[in-house]
């Protein structure tokens, strides 16, 4: 279903790199993409991407899915010109020693480099046995000098893992999958509805610093006030050895994307979109989230105002928050497919009482 042009926009997209608080890069290409089909792109103070189709529609139906990214940010250059860095969101740090970063510098450049630690040869066996500390670690871009590092870093600049997109038959293997595929999957709707005549209004958003606190889904959905939100995130595969189903359910790549059921989720939206998956054939998997409530850009834009109908739609994903996260492809065709089609259904009048509608 997706278009050589959609799949380019997307291998660009993951390409691309937005560490929470400083998603230039990944913003610009959303932007330039939404351009192309939306009535209107904008960006707000913190960052956002609001695309819209029918903007004078009374009926507001917002979708989300968040481009920033985890990473790092320098916190000290030493004498010998190595950097010394802290997490910017959840990172586990066994996946950290010998990977290759990009430190992006305030002109636009990608100083490439390492993060090193002391040879396991070197370590006693308490260091070998455990998991590394974020302070034992630190980043080398090669240079020899504090005064050669500062000519192309500084303190603060944003860090992001490498570059390393590959398409794997069905899967795509990425960092930043966590998110950049909700954010691709939320403008790819809006890309089908523009060719259809809806009733509603529809703003896709590409919303910043989800993995710092879902902010900028707090500021997007005040400003637009949805009567009701699809996010899109990604939720967990458990179709890998050693994750236990019986705690974590049953979800498999490949297997359609993810709708849930928990407190973020209002009970007339989840069951307007499993119709909507029973009526188009849309293969679909249920989960119960990995928490009641809470963990993604869904919490938030459910409490905005006076309260907005939400539904989460998840892209099933392995290893998350490591370099080498995994999708299936046909997860998101589907995913951008259910979307779509609740959205073209809507007629502007709906209700999303539980209990009563």
């Amino acid at each position: 279903m997706l278009s050589k042009t959609s799949l380019d926009f997307l291998e660009r997209f993951l390409k691309s790199s937005g560490p929470s608080g400083f998603e230039f890069e990944p913003a610009a290409l959303y932007r330039e993409y939404a351009a192309s089909f939306a009535d209107s792109v904008s960006t707000d103070v913190t960052g956002n991407t609001i695309a819209c189709l029918n903007p004078k529609a009374k009926f507001k139906v917002m979708l989300a899915g968040h481009y920033d990214e985890i990473g790092f940010q320098v916190v000290y250059i030493d004498d010998d010109g190595f950097l010394t860095f802290r997490q910017v969101g959840g990172i586990d740090r066994l996946t950290l020693p010998g990977i290759e970063v990009d430190i992006l510098s305030g002109d636009g450049r990608k100083v490439p480099g390492v993060i090193g630690r002391k040879p396991i040869h070197l370590q006693t066996q308490k260091e070998r046995d455990t998991p590394p500390e974020i302070k034992d670690l630190w980043i080398d871009i090669g240079s020899e000098s504090k005064d050669e590092t500062l000519k192309k870093v500084r303190v603060g600049d944003p860090i992001a893992f490498r570059v390393n997109y590959r398409r794997m038959g069905n899967r795509i293997m990425s960092k930043g999958l966590d998110d950049k595929i909700g954010a691709f999957v939320a403008i790819e709707a809006l890309k089908l509805l523009a060719r259809r005549k809806i009733k509603v209004g529809v703003y896709a958003v590409g919303t910043v610093q989800e993995e710092l606190g879902l902010r900028g889904a707090q500021t997007s959905a005040f400003e637009i006030a949805p009567d009701a939100a699809i996010c899109v995130d990604v939720g967990f595969a458990t179709d890998a050895a050693g994750v236990e189903k019986k705690t974590w359910g049953d979800v498999k790549l490949g297997g359609g994307p993810i709708l849930s059921r928990n407190g973020d989720n209002n009970p007339v939206m989840t069951r307007i979109l499993s119709e909507t998956a029973a009526k188009h054939k849309i293969s679909c998997q249920i989960d119960c989230g990995h928490r009641a409530s809470g963990g993604t850009d869904t919490a938030e834009v459910q409490l905005t105002r006076s309260g907005v109908a939400t539904a989460l739609v998840s892209i099933p994903n392995r290893y998350m928050h490591t370099p080498v996260e995994i999708c299936d492809i046909r997860d998101v065709e589907g995913a951008v497919e259910l979307i779509a089609e609740t959205i073209a259904s809507f007629t502007g009048k709906e209700k999303f009482i539980p209990g009563i509608n």
